[in-house]
């Protein structure tokens, strides 16, 4: 379980999370949703201790992140996977060096061998078999995604962070890639925050949705009482989306 509580953050006096609560429970697939700038991305990056909150904190497996010594944090974001919004390939790289990179990093053992095989494993999980040899140049934004999916899942993580999972691709992909973190929830049976302002991918994947709001988590709740709310500033979000 993920527990965060009272969390503030300010930038420069620019306060952006204003006292979050928030439980998520293992297993499931939360997707946090808000306007731009609300501090969603913020505040994931609190999850695995990228930044300190200023009060509050954030508690994984019932340890508080922000006390974590050096070793004990590395423990743990070892049982975090994370996509981040640009997919963040090396150019260099090819496919397989890039998704193999965190078992290289971790120096845990594995030989040559073994990390070729994890990382096919991987790469055929996210359905890109056979393009471990390219250069993320040679590759269209949704397989980009899907590599850094690869790379997320390489460590076979408990948890995993998606930021803005679907921008920048067309509607069939981003289909595509809501498909993917639905049945990977369901098959790896990890636990899944979905960071978006894609009011479709909320329909495709959520199984609980978290809206902030002024800094606040304005609304918590199932998919169907957030589409069917009749809170005004509620109504306007889902209707800026276009959904």
């Amino acid at each position: 379980m993920i527990e965060i509580y009272n969390l503030h953050k300010s930038f420069g006096g620019n306060k952006v999370l204003d006292g979050i609560n928030l439980k998520i429970h293992t297993g499931e697939t939360i997707v946090i949703i808000g306007r731009s700038g609300s501090g969603k991305s913020v505040l994931i990056k609190h999850i695995v201790g990228l930044l300190n909150p200023d009060d509050g904190y954030v508690k994984v497996e019932n340890q508080r992140v922000d006390e974590l010594n050096e070793k004990d944090l590395y423990s743990l974001r070892r049982k975090f996977g994370f996509l981040f919004q640009g997919s963040a390939l090396f150019d260099s790289m090819t496919v397989e060096e890039n998704v193999s990179l965190p078992l290289v990093e971790a120096s845990n053992g594995y030989s040559k061998d073994q990390i070729k095989k994890i990382v096919l494993e991987k790469l055929e999980l996210v359905e890109l078999p056979n393009i471990q040899h390219l250069k993320p140049a040679e590759l269209s934004g949704g397989m980009k995604k899907r590599v850094g999916l690869a790379r997320a899942l390489v460590t076979n993580p408990s948890y995993i962070l998606y930021d803005e999972p679907t921008t920048g691709l067309d509607p069939i992909m981003s289909d595509s890639i809501d498909n993917m973190i639905k049945d990977l929830g369901t098959k790896l049976n990890v636990t899944s925050v979905v960071v978006t302002h894609d009011m479709y991918s909320v329909k495709n994947v959520a199984d609980k949705v978290a809206m902030i709001h002024e800094g606040k988590i304005y609304f918590v709740g199932k998919q169907q009482e957030l589409l069917t709310s009749d809170d005004p500033v509620i109504i306007d979000f889902i209707k800026r989306t276009g959904v």
